[in-house]
């Protein structure tokens, strides 16, 4: 199967469990992995017969400006689930990054995957 991806999409929204956090917007990064069988739109140069990366871009930036959730797994979970419900895509892979969340370290978050890889 096939690979579409988005790699570091950065996001700014209000995240995080502590009062400050709640008072502010912080970056997100977002990598993104969709298996998607490109042979078909690859014949056809039609945009309309693949994963739109630039629609799912749009669409997430959209979710995550307007989300305040507390927890990475949780805005990890909700995008996950749009990209496999509003985008047709069987499975995905999503690693979202809270940089600089923890001193010393460049980032902390989470890695999922959600669904099934085709062959």
């Amino acid at each position: 199967m096939d690979t579409v991806f988005i790699e570091a999409l950065e996001v700014e929204t209000v995240i995080g469990i502590y009062d400050w956090e709640r008072n502010l917007r912080q970056k997100v990064v977002l990598d993104i992995e969709m298996a998607f069988d490109n042979r078909k739109p690859a014949a056809s140069d039609k945009i309309e017969e693949t994963v739109n990366y630039k629609a799912v871009s749009k669409r997430l930036i959209a979710f995550i400006e307007a989300s305040q959730f507390e927890l990475v797994e949780t805005l990890a979970e909700r995008c996950a689930a749009i990209v496999r419900d509003e985008f047709g895509v069987p499975w995905v892979r999503l690693r979202l990054a809270k940089p600089g969340a923890v001193t010393g370290s460049k980032a902390v978050g989470v890695v999922i995957e959600r669904g099934t890889k085709p062959e």
